[in-house]
Protein backbone atom coordinates (compact mmCIF):
# COMPACT_ATOMS: atom_id res chain seq x y z
CA UNK A 1 0.00 0.00 0.00
CA UNK A 2 1.58 3.17 -1.28
CA UNK A 3 1.12 6.92 0.19
CA UNK A 4 -1.28 9.84 -2.06
CA UNK A 5 0.80 11.09 -4.65
CA UNK A 6 1.86 15.04 -4.61
CA UNK A 7 3.07 16.76 -7.35
CA UNK A 8 4.63 19.79 -4.90
CA UNK A 9 5.86 17.66 -1.59
CA UNK A 10 8.80 14.93 -1.02
CA UNK A 11 6.57 11.88 -0.69
CA UNK A 12 9.32 9.56 -1.48
CA UNK A 13 10.55 11.40 2.24
CA UNK A 14 7.57 10.59 3.85
CA UNK A 15 7.58 6.92 2.15
CA UNK A 16 11.01 6.27 3.53
CA UNK A 17 10.42 7.26 7.19
CA UNK A 18 8.62 3.67 7.05
CA UNK A 19 10.76 1.62 5.15
CA UNK A 20 12.83 0.22 8.23
CA UNK A 21 10.84 -0.24 11.80
CA UNK A 22 11.78 -2.06 14.51
CA UNK A 23 8.99 -0.74 16.72
CA UNK A 24 5.88 0.98 16.33
CA UNK A 25 6.32 4.31 17.82
CA UNK A 26 6.31 6.22 13.67
CA UNK A 27 3.22 4.67 13.25
CA UNK A 28 1.34 5.56 16.12
CA UNK A 29 3.51 9.24 16.23
CA UNK A 30 1.54 9.70 12.59
CA UNK A 31 -1.49 8.78 13.54
CA UNK A 32 -1.84 11.26 16.76
CA UNK A 33 -0.82 14.08 13.76
CA UNK A 34 -3.18 13.13 11.41
CA UNK A 35 -5.78 12.83 13.94
CA UNK A 36 -4.90 16.42 15.08
CA UNK A 37 -4.48 17.91 12.38
CA UNK A 38 -7.58 16.44 10.68
CA UNK A 39 -9.40 18.49 13.47
CA UNK A 40 -8.10 22.00 12.48
CA UNK A 41 -4.86 21.73 14.44
CA UNK A 42 -1.30 22.93 13.11
CA UNK A 43 0.53 23.76 16.09
CA UNK A 44 -0.14 21.04 18.32
CA UNK A 45 1.36 20.87 21.74
CA UNK A 46 3.43 17.38 22.51
CA UNK A 47 1.96 15.91 25.37
CA UNK A 48 -1.28 15.99 23.26
CA UNK A 49 0.24 13.93 20.30
CA UNK A 50 2.00 11.70 22.59
CA UNK A 51 -1.06 11.49 24.71
CA UNK A 52 -2.82 9.83 21.46
CA UNK A 53 0.15 7.53 20.53
CA UNK A 54 -1.04 6.34 24.67
CA UNK A 55 -4.87 5.73 23.53
CA UNK A 56 -4.65 4.67 20.21
CA UNK A 57 -2.58 1.63 21.30
CA UNK A 58 -4.52 1.36 24.71
CA UNK A 59 -6.67 -1.41 23.98
CA UNK A 60 -4.29 -3.21 21.48
CA UNK A 61 -2.15 -3.68 24.87
CA UNK A 62 -4.18 -3.57 27.69
CA UNK A 63 -7.47 -4.90 26.08
CA UNK A 64 -6.62 -7.78 22.88
CA UNK A 65 -3.13 -8.47 24.78
CA UNK A 66 -1.32 -7.76 21.31
CA UNK A 67 2.51 -7.83 22.14
CA UNK A 68 4.66 -5.25 20.48
CA UNK A 69 7.99 -6.69 21.20
CA UNK A 70 10.04 -6.61 24.22
CA UNK A 71 11.53 -3.49 23.44
CA UNK A 72 8.91 -1.72 22.33
CA UNK A 73 8.79 1.66 24.50
CA UNK A 74 4.61 2.16 23.82
CA UNK A 75 3.54 -1.03 24.86
CA UNK A 76 5.11 -0.25 28.51
CA UNK A 77 4.32 3.23 28.89
CA UNK A 78 0.29 2.04 27.98
CA UNK A 79 1.16 -0.68 30.59
CA UNK A 80 2.58 1.54 33.07
CA UNK A 81 -0.07 4.34 32.94
CA UNK A 82 -2.93 1.59 33.49
CA UNK A 83 -1.34 1.62 37.04
CA UNK A 84 -0.91 4.89 37.50
CA UNK A 85 -4.04 6.94 36.26
CA UNK A 86 -6.16 4.15 37.53
CA UNK A 87 -7.66 3.96 34.33
CA UNK A 88 -9.79 0.56 33.03
CA UNK A 89 -8.65 -1.59 30.26
CA UNK A 90 -12.18 -0.72 28.20
CA UNK A 91 -12.07 3.01 29.02
CA UNK A 92 -13.32 4.89 26.11
CA UNK A 93 -10.43 6.85 24.23
CA UNK A 94 -11.49 10.03 24.22
CA UNK A 95 -11.20 9.79 28.00
CA UNK A 96 -7.97 8.38 27.97
CA UNK A 97 -6.60 11.63 26.25
CA UNK A 98 -8.68 13.69 28.55
CA UNK A 99 -6.81 12.16 31.24
CA UNK A 100 -3.34 12.18 30.31
CA UNK A 101 -3.49 15.66 28.18
CA UNK A 102 -4.35 17.17 31.85
CA UNK A 103 -2.60 14.92 34.06
CA UNK A 104 -0.54 16.41 37.35
CA UNK A 105 1.23 13.39 37.95
CA UNK A 106 4.38 13.45 37.70
CA UNK A 107 5.27 9.66 37.06
CA UNK A 108 2.63 9.90 33.83
CA UNK A 109 4.52 13.08 32.46
CA UNK A 110 7.94 11.76 33.08
CA UNK A 111 6.44 8.49 30.81
CA UNK A 112 5.02 10.63 28.13
CA UNK A 113 7.99 12.94 27.85
CA UNK A 114 10.18 10.43 27.72
CA UNK A 115 8.82 10.30 24.19
CA UNK A 116 10.83 13.29 23.18
CA UNK A 117 13.83 12.04 23.42
CA UNK A 118 13.61 10.55 19.99
CA UNK A 119 10.63 10.49 18.68
CA UNK A 120 9.69 13.65 17.01
CA UNK A 121 12.95 14.48 15.74
CA UNK A 122 13.94 10.74 14.15
CA UNK A 123 10.40 10.90 12.30
CA UNK A 124 11.88 14.37 10.21
CA UNK A 125 15.36 12.53 10.01
CA UNK A 126 14.70 11.42 6.26
CA UNK A 127 14.73 15.52 5.70
CA UNK A 128 17.94 15.74 6.97
CA UNK A 129 21.38 14.68 8.39
CA UNK A 130 22.52 15.33 11.67
CA UNK A 131 22.00 15.13 15.68
CA UNK A 132 19.04 15.70 17.73
CA UNK A 133 20.43 19.62 17.98
CA UNK A 134 20.86 19.44 14.70
CA UNK A 135 17.46 18.40 13.37
CA UNK A 136 15.86 20.71 16.00
CA UNK A 137 17.36 23.73 14.09
CA UNK A 138 17.35 22.87 10.76
CA UNK A 139 13.83 22.13 10.92
CA UNK A 140 12.94 25.68 11.82
CA UNK A 141 12.87 27.20 8.42
CA UNK A 142 10.77 23.99 7.60
CA UNK A 143 14.19 23.38 5.74
CA UNK A 144 13.89 20.69 2.44
CA UNK A 145 10.46 21.26 2.68
CA UNK A 146 10.47 18.84 6.20
CA UNK A 147 6.52 18.05 7.27
CA UNK A 148 6.90 20.09 10.47
CA UNK A 149 9.39 22.17 12.69
CA UNK A 150 10.23 21.26 15.96
CA UNK A 151 9.77 23.46 19.29
CA UNK A 152 10.84 22.32 23.20
CA UNK A 153 7.27 21.54 23.61
CA UNK A 154 4.96 21.48 20.00
CA UNK A 155 5.45 20.59 16.93
CA UNK A 156 3.80 22.78 13.86
CA UNK A 157 2.95 21.51 10.82
CA UNK A 158 4.48 22.69 7.56
CA UNK A 159 1.90 24.86 5.85
CA UNK A 160 2.58 23.37 2.49
CA UNK A 161 1.36 19.78 4.19
CA UNK A 162 -1.44 20.83 5.33
CA UNK A 163 -3.83 20.32 3.25
CA UNK A 164 -2.21 17.13 2.03
CA UNK A 165 -2.53 15.76 5.08
CA UNK A 166 -6.30 16.41 5.55
CA UNK A 167 -7.24 15.93 2.06
CA UNK A 168 -5.67 12.66 2.21
CA UNK A 169 -6.33 11.80 5.86
CA UNK A 170 -8.27 8.56 5.77
CA UNK A 171 -6.08 6.68 3.15
CA UNK A 172 -2.87 7.38 5.31
CA UNK A 173 -4.33 6.45 8.41
CA UNK A 174 -5.62 3.07 6.47
CA UNK A 175 -1.75 3.25 5.28
CA UNK A 176 -0.40 3.30 8.78
CA UNK A 177 -3.17 0.40 10.27
CA UNK A 178 -2.26 -1.70 7.27
CA UNK A 179 1.80 -1.42 7.81
CA UNK A 180 1.10 -1.57 11.90
CA UNK A 181 -1.03 -4.71 10.92
CA UNK A 182 2.02 -6.06 8.66
CA UNK A 183 4.29 -5.53 12.19
CA UNK A 184 2.81 -6.60 14.56
CA UNK A 185 1.24 -9.77 12.89
CA UNK A 186 5.12 -11.11 12.59
CA UNK A 187 5.24 -10.77 16.18
CA UNK A 188 2.07 -12.45 16.84
CA UNK A 189 2.10 -14.95 14.06
CA UNK A 190 -1.05 -17.35 16.25
CA UNK A 191 -2.80 -14.67 17.23
CA UNK A 192 -5.96 -13.72 14.81
CA UNK A 193 -7.76 -10.82 13.62
CA UNK A 194 -4.69 -8.69 14.20
CA UNK A 195 -6.03 -5.63 12.06
CA UNK A 196 -9.55 -5.26 13.99
CA UNK A 197 -7.51 -5.08 17.46
CA UNK A 198 -5.47 -2.10 16.21
CA UNK A 199 -8.54 0.00 14.39
CA UNK A 200 -11.46 -0.63 15.55
CA UNK A 201 -13.49 -0.21 18.74
CA UNK A 202 -13.75 -2.37 21.44
CA UNK A 203 -17.66 -2.21 21.85
CA UNK A 204 -18.94 -5.63 21.50
CA UNK A 205 -22.22 -6.98 18.96
CA UNK A 206 -25.36 -7.45 21.00
CA UNK A 207 -25.88 -11.17 21.23
CA UNK A 208 -29.76 -11.06 20.84
CA UNK A 209 -30.06 -12.82 17.93
CA UNK A 210 -27.75 -15.68 18.68
CA UNK A 211 -30.00 -16.02 21.47
CA UNK A 212 -33.41 -15.88 20.40
CA UNK A 213 -32.70 -17.59 16.91
CA UNK A 214 -30.30 -20.56 18.37
CA UNK A 215 -30.17 -20.72 22.20
CA UNK A 216 -33.93 -20.10 22.78
CA UNK A 217 -34.53 -23.13 20.95
CA UNK A 218 -32.25 -25.27 22.74
CA UNK A 219 -33.55 -23.85 26.13
CA UNK A 220 -37.53 -24.66 25.11
CA UNK A 221 -36.32 -28.37 24.36
CA UNK A 222 -34.42 -29.00 27.51
CA UNK A 223 -36.85 -26.60 30.06
CA UNK A 224 -33.49 -25.54 31.17
CA UNK A 225 -29.64 -25.63 30.82
CA UNK A 226 -26.76 -26.19 33.16
CA UNK A 227 -24.46 -23.40 33.66
CA UNK A 228 -20.27 -25.19 32.70
CA UNK A 229 -19.06 -23.13 35.58
CA UNK A 230 -21.50 -23.07 38.28
CA UNK A 231 -23.76 -25.87 37.35
CA UNK A 232 -26.60 -23.57 38.09
CA UNK A 233 -30.15 -24.38 36.52
CA UNK A 234 -30.45 -21.78 33.80
CA UNK A 235 -34.29 -20.80 32.74
CA UNK A 236 -34.68 -18.39 29.41
CA UNK A 237 -37.77 -16.96 30.78
CA UNK A 238 -35.76 -15.93 34.04
CA UNK A 239 -32.97 -14.32 32.39
CA UNK A 240 -30.49 -15.07 35.62
CA UNK A 241 -28.10 -16.07 32.19
CA UNK A 242 -25.47 -14.38 29.41
CA UNK A 243 -24.27 -15.17 26.77
CA UNK A 244 -21.23 -15.69 26.46
CA UNK A 245 -17.33 -16.71 24.78
CA UNK A 246 -16.03 -20.02 25.83
CA UNK A 247 -12.62 -18.60 24.74
CA UNK A 248 -12.38 -14.80 25.60
CA UNK A 249 -14.21 -12.22 22.66
CA UNK A 250 -11.00 -10.15 23.81
CA UNK A 251 -8.40 -12.81 21.94
CA UNK A 252 -11.03 -14.46 19.24
CA UNK A 253 -12.43 -10.96 17.70
CA UNK A 254 -15.72 -13.03 16.96
CA UNK A 255 -19.05 -14.26 17.77
CA UNK A 256 -19.33 -17.55 16.06
CA UNK A 257 -21.69 -19.70 17.53
CA UNK A 258 -19.26 -22.62 18.21
CA UNK A 259 -18.19 -20.54 21.17
CA UNK A 260 -20.84 -19.32 22.64
CA UNK A 261 -22.97 -20.74 25.84
CA UNK A 262 -25.37 -19.52 28.28
CA UNK A 263 -24.21 -19.62 31.67
CA UNK A 264 -24.76 -17.91 35.39
CA UNK A 265 -25.38 -14.25 34.65
CA UNK A 266 -23.56 -13.30 38.25
CA UNK A 267 -20.61 -15.68 37.34
CA UNK A 268 -20.07 -13.76 34.10
CA UNK A 269 -19.80 -10.37 35.51
CA UNK A 270 -16.81 -11.73 37.75
CA UNK A 271 -15.25 -13.71 34.90
CA UNK A 272 -14.67 -10.99 32.20
CA UNK A 273 -12.35 -11.97 30.38
CA UNK A 274 -10.34 -14.53 31.97
CA UNK A 275 -9.46 -18.45 30.63
CA UNK A 276 -11.26 -21.29 31.59
CA UNK A 277 -9.25 -24.22 32.22
CA UNK A 278 -9.51 -26.87 29.13
CA UNK A 279 -8.35 -29.72 31.70
CA UNK A 280 -11.59 -28.83 34.35
CA UNK A 281 -14.60 -27.24 31.51
CA UNK A 282 -13.64 -28.64 28.00
CA UNK A 283 -15.74 -31.78 28.19
CA UNK A 284 -18.67 -29.97 29.92
CA UNK A 285 -18.74 -27.32 26.81
CA UNK A 286 -18.15 -29.66 24.49
CA UNK A 287 -21.93 -31.75 25.69
CA UNK A 288 -23.64 -28.68 25.78
CA UNK A 289 -22.71 -27.51 22.37
CA UNK A 290 -22.94 -31.06 20.80
CA UNK A 291 -26.69 -30.91 22.43
CA UNK A 292 -28.05 -27.48 21.25
CA UNK A 293 -26.29 -28.32 17.70
CA UNK A 294 -28.62 -31.69 17.52
CA UNK A 295 -31.54 -30.14 18.81
CA UNK A 296 -31.32 -26.88 16.88
CA UNK A 297 -30.58 -28.42 13.24
CA UNK A 298 -33.96 -31.20 14.34
CA UNK A 299 -35.51 -28.07 14.57
CA UNK A 300 -34.64 -26.31 11.62
CA UNK A 301 -31.91 -28.02 9.41
CA UNK A 302 -31.29 -24.61 7.69
CA UNK A 303 -30.69 -22.54 10.96
CA UNK A 304 -28.07 -19.84 9.93
CA UNK A 305 -25.83 -20.46 13.08
CA UNK A 306 -25.38 -24.04 11.71
CA UNK A 307 -23.21 -23.15 8.99
CA UNK A 308 -20.82 -21.26 11.92
CA UNK A 309 -19.60 -24.90 13.01
CA UNK A 310 -18.14 -25.63 9.25
CA UNK A 311 -15.42 -23.42 10.16
CA UNK A 312 -14.69 -25.99 13.23
CA UNK A 313 -15.93 -29.17 11.62
CA UNK A 314 -15.81 -29.56 7.54
CA UNK A 315 -17.15 -33.10 7.67
CA UNK A 316 -19.83 -32.42 9.78
CA UNK A 317 -22.61 -33.35 7.52
CA UNK A 318 -20.37 -36.76 7.15
CA UNK A 319 -18.88 -39.70 9.67
CA UNK A 320 -16.98 -37.56 12.01
CA UNK A 321 -19.67 -35.12 12.40
CA UNK A 322 -19.73 -33.30 15.95
CA UNK A 323 -16.49 -34.90 16.48
CA UNK A 324 -14.94 -34.07 20.09
CA UNK A 325 -11.07 -33.92 18.80
CA UNK A 326 -11.96 -31.47 16.14
CA UNK A 327 -13.44 -28.72 18.57
CA UNK A 328 -10.66 -29.77 21.28
CA UNK A 329 -8.27 -29.51 18.80
CA UNK A 330 -9.44 -26.07 18.17
CA UNK A 331 -9.59 -24.66 21.30
CA UNK A 332 -6.87 -25.93 23.18
CA UNK A 333 -4.30 -24.01 21.09
CA UNK A 334 -6.02 -20.99 21.38
CA UNK A 335 -6.51 -20.80 25.07
CA UNK A 336 -2.86 -21.68 25.24
CA UNK A 337 -1.77 -19.00 22.58
CA UNK A 338 -3.83 -15.99 24.84
CA UNK A 339 -2.11 -17.50 27.62
CA UNK A 340 0.81 -16.75 26.80
CA UNK A 341 0.14 -13.63 25.32
CA UNK A 342 -1.20 -12.28 28.97
CA UNK A 343 -4.57 -13.59 29.36
CA UNK A 344 -4.89 -14.67 32.58
CA UNK A 345 -6.47 -18.36 33.81
CA UNK A 346 -10.15 -18.45 36.22
CA UNK A 347 -9.81 -19.42 39.76
CA UNK A 348 -10.66 -22.43 40.55
CA UNK A 349 -14.34 -22.46 42.03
Amino acid sequence: MNLPNSEHLQIDKLSSVFSSTSSTYKFYWFLAILELVEEGNTKIEKQRLFSRMISNSWHTVNYFHVSFGKQDLIQDSVKAILNIENITINENRNKINAVLENTHKIETIKILNHFDKNVPHWFISSWFTGTRSEIYSLSQNFEHGCIYRLGKDYIEINPVWVSYLQFNSKILKDFCFWNLSLFLQKRNPNVPDIPNKISKSITRNSLVKQTNEYWKIVFNELGAVDCIFTSKKLIFEEKKYALDHFIPHAFVSHDLIWNLIPIDKTFNSSKGDKLPSVKQYFDKFYNLQKTAYEIVKTHNSKNKYLEEYLSVFPDLEGKNGFDYLLLKETVQPLITIASNNGFSFMKDL
